[in-house]
């Protein structure tokens, strides 16, 4: 469960650096729960052409944190703004 909410994180922060039909695929999967069977039946493609789609989107979003840090950032700064006062706390998280 921890690992597909950290993709989603991912996809959130990275996901318009995929392809059409990658997005198209993990939106499918991760945010409509479909099946892989699923999939390919609405795209008209095979289990395993999915299946691979998918594969490669969650690569590509792997490298990107390892390279750009967004995600790793966003959650030091999360932690940071906990350690806040409650008033600072509050005006730094509407701004984000």
């Amino acid at each position: 469960m921890q690992d597909r909410l950290y993709l989603i994180d991912l996809y959130d922060l990275y996901g318009e650096l995929l392809t059409e039909k990658q997005q198209a695929y993990f939106e499918d999967y991760y945010f409509s729960n479909l099946s892989l069977a699923e999939i390919a039946e609405n795209m008209d493609v095979s289990r395993n052409a999915v299946h691979n789609q998918i594969k490669d989107a969650e690569e590509k979003l792997s490298y990107y944190e390892a390279h750009l840090h967004l995600y790793e950032r966003n959650v030091k700064i999360k932690e940071i703004v906990k350690s806040l006062d409650d008033n600072l706390q509050h005006q730094i998280e509407e701004l984000l």
